[in-house]
């Protein structure tokens, strides 16, 4: 969903986004998320009640009459014929779904505490249950490979960009808004994270190398965003999709093409060899990635967990059988 599109929604749908922004502080990015669940979310509930819309493409029916009373109207029932919509028609995960009701349960909540709506009809709305899945990430020798395969005319560029992914463990987001003053004289990382959070990172020995590498050839003149660390050819900052390509590239290079790896599996693989190889604390590791639940940083031991009994179902006399 485009910014500009905003304007089309309800009214009520605008004021909470606005709160969104204003006081919780949610990114641009988050904001346009909701809006655009909630778009939909709105879009099926007036085609459910309103017969005469079903011959409209779903897409074309327009919103922004809907008001309080429309929203509150609507209950349980409702919304788990939006969620089967999804699932059915929409083809959207577990993960997907998730979200959608994440989105409706918080609109329902800001209705109801601003004494907008008189009841909340969303209070007890679940969501389904999603299979956690152990992260996938690269081994170290796989790391090793990656960097590597690092070549051409931007190679000390791209190989900070690797450097920073696998050692900081940075978001997509995270890298490519990183400012030239954002680093410290103490050797520290100003990152702005997820709800705009900001948080410190200590960078390492092969940050700093690798930084000061691509500081010599970084464009000076020309540069229309000259705060910017990374840089594209066209010397503006460098856009998620270029960092995305080029890492799908070395990625091939290094022989790891078409393995299921991408972009934020290079942060699953910092965070992984941290945990694995630096003895490092969950709660400081929670700290480095940016985590808001510890929930989210201890899949990492589950991992290390996982490794450990395959490491004992693998020795020779697992198989032994004394009664044979």
């Amino acid at each position: 969903m485009r910014k500009e599109e905003i304007v089309k929604l309800p009214l009520c749908i605008q004021d909470y986004l606005n709160y969104l922004s204003v006081v919780k502080n949610k990114s641009q990015l988050t904001i346009l998320e909701y809006a655009s669940d909630l778009r939909m979310f709105t879009r099926f509930e007036l085609r459910r009640h309103n017969p005469d819309l079903a011959s409209l493409p779903f897409e074309k029916i327009e919103i922004f009459s809907a008001d309080i009373s429309f929203f509150e109207k609507l209950n349980l029932t409702d919304s788990y014929a939006f969620l089967a919509f999804c699932k059915d028609e929409r083809g959207d995960d577990a993960t997907a779904r998730a979200r959608k009701v994440v989105s409706i349960k918080r609109f329902y909540k800001y209705l109801f505490a601003n004494q907008l709506i008189k009841e909340n009809n969303m209070v007890n709305l679940e969501a389904p249950k999603i299979k956690k899945s152990l992260p996938k990430y690269l081994t170290l020798e796989q790391s090793t490979a990656l960097l590597r395969a690092v070549d051409g005319k931007n190679k000390e560029r791209d190989y900070c960009i690797l450097t920073f992914f696998l050692n900081c463990g940075l978001r997509l987001a995270e890298l490519v808004s990183i400012n030239l003053s954002d680093f410290s004289d103490e050797g520290t990382l100003r990152v702005v994270g997820k709800g705009n959070k900001e948080r410190t990172i200590y960078i390492n020995d092969s940050c700093i190398k690798a930084l000061k590498s691509y500081m010599r050839v970084r464009p000076v003149d020309g540069v229309i965003d000259k705060n910017a660390l990374f840089l594209s050819n066209q010397k503006k900052r460098i856009s998620p999709k270029t960092v995305q390509h080029l890492v799908n590239v070395y990625l091939e290079k290094a022989g790891l093409g078409n393995s299921g790896f991408s972009v934020h599996k290079l942060r699953h693989t910092a965070a992984t060899l941290m945990y694995q190889h630096g003895n490092v604390d969950v709660l400081l590791l929670k700290e480095i990635l940016g985590h808001e639940n510890l929930a989210t940083t201890e899949i990492y031991t589950h991992v290390v967990n996982e490794q450990l009994r395959k490491a004992v179902d693998s020795n020779p006399l697992n198989n032994l059988d004394k009664t044979e």
